[in-house]
């Protein structure tokens, strides 16, 4: 898909593929609410829009929500927009699908970058400075039976994010999956991780996963 895309806004990639094959699997219909956390240049919400949703896309940068705009103008898609820290701008309503492509990148700093495209990668020295808040946040804007798909590096522990939707009171599994080369943010950073213990030496690949969440009461 080619996007609109100005610096500082993140390139949709193979992570933004991949989620965009789980949403598709899912299957959403004409009138499904779906709510895009940390849209960037908006390739998840226009592929939902694509499929009938209707999206309200969300993101603290207005540089990645005036992206958003145009990209959808550009292919006659209606997209809501809003401005603000993950759930923030949406507690009071509830989605029947919920999709997010977060930073999830182990990074040095334990605060997120202020500005620049590194925001749409670095999460802390976890790599789960998003992830986390997105599981404690993203179950409570969900409908019943609503679902839940965020994508993330192997780096950043899945298992910590299962666990957290499990207790959340979601059914949680990963079902997507695949495995690539290190990109140049992670090449540039691989000495780091190897001394840190998040891969081992000589790693330069990454399995990103898509999981999805589904809440049943």
């Amino acid at each position: 898909m080619l996007l609109f895309r100005p610096p500082g806004v993140y390139p949709a990639q193979g992570d933004t593929e991949l989620l965009i094959e789980a949403l598709r699997q899912e299957g959403p219909r004409p009138g499904t609410r779906l709510l895009d956390l940390g849209t960037g240049s908006g390739a998840v919400a226009l592929a939902g829009a694509a499929l009938g949703a209707e999206v309200t896309a969300v993101d603290l940068s207005r540089l990645a929500l005036a992206s958003t705009w145009v990209n959808a103008r550009l292919r006659h898609r209606r997209v809501r927009l809003r401005r603000g820290d993950l759930t923030d701008p949406v507690t009071s309503a509830r989605f029947d699908l919920v999709v997010s492509n977060p930073p999830y990148v182990p990074a040095a700093d334990a605060a997120p970058p202020r500005r620049g495209v590194a925001r749409a990668w670095d999460a802390g020295p976890d790599g789960r400075l998003l992830l986390d808040r997105i599981c404690r946040q993203a179950p409570a804007v969900l409908a019943r039976g609503g679902v839940l798909l965020v994508v993330q590096s192997s780096l950043a522990r899945p298992r910590a994010t299962l666990a957290m939707l499990r207790r959340a009171g979601l059914a949680a599994r990963v079902v997507a999956a695949r495995t690539q080369p290190f990109g140049p943010v992670l090449t540039a950073r691989a000495g780091w991780l190897e001394r840190r213990g998040i891969i081992a030496d000589g790693q330069r690949d990454e399995t990103l996963v898509v999981i999805r969440g589904v809440r049943a009461d």
